[in-house]
């Protein structure tokens, strides 16, 4: 159950991107007007999209209940799991 040195850079990419967001999240809330980091939100939305993409494509589904697609057999008996990362 020892993700490859490929799959951790890739979910840690994830983590880092999604933080932000986060972070730029609660920064919006209380300064909605501010333009520039609306972009950046609007351009780590995208990149965030993309890394998870990848992710799937290589090392299967990240989100269940219809988050993820699964591929052909069911792919979510596959461990690590990304929470077990």
């Amino acid at each position: 159950m020892n993700p490859s040195k490929e799959q951790q850079e890739l979910m840690l990419q994830i983590q880092q991107v999604d933080f932000a967001l986060v972070e730029l999240t609660l920064y919006l809330d209380t300064h909605p007007n501010d333009a520039q980091a609306i972009q950046q939100f609007n351009e780590l939305t995208a990149q965030s999209k993309k890394l998870k993409h990848q992710y799937e494509q290589a090392f299967g589904p990240l989100l269940q209940f219809g988050g993820s697609f699964s591929s052909y057999p069911w792919n979510w008996n596959k461990a690590p799991w990304p929470w077990q990362m």
